[in-house]
């Protein structure tokens, strides 16, 4: 019943910001995973970010090192993706996702629970 709905994506130019929002409910406990994903057509979807909901420890993706950064509201359940200084290779599908298994990873595999996605598209 876990449920999350990403928003916030858009057309940019490049140098542009903007900034992903996850909503997530329908689960009791208040430790888990959440990563941020992403797929153009035609490429594999990559591991973009991810946060330790309980630490706030987080970790990035080479690729988006620097320009993104991912964010948590305990008081609204939840996350986001800031992302600066973008570039016209990542437009993509951005997907928020959910893992209450110990540890924490970038692999798709490893997250049972998916938004439906939000389309970020950068111009040059």
């Amino acid at each position: 019943q876990v449920q999350l709905v990403e928003s916030g994506g858009g057309s940019v130019q490049a140098g542009g910001s903007l900034r992903l929002s996850c909503a997530a409910s329908g689960y009791t406990s208040s430790r888990k995973y959440m990563g941020w994903f992403r797929q153009a057509p035609g490429k594999q979807r990559e591991g973009v970010a991810v946060i330790d909901t309980g630490s706030g420890a987080t970790s990035y993706a080479d690729s988006v090192k620097g320009r993104f950064t991912i964010s948590q509201d305990n008081a609204k359940n939840t996350v986001y993706l800031q992302m600066n200084s973008l570039k016209p290779e990542d437009t993509a599908i951005y997907y928020c996702a959910a893992s209450f298994r110990p540890g924490w990873s970038l692999s798709e595999a490893e997250y049972p629970y998916w938004g439906q996605g939000t389309q970020v598209t950068v111009s040059s």
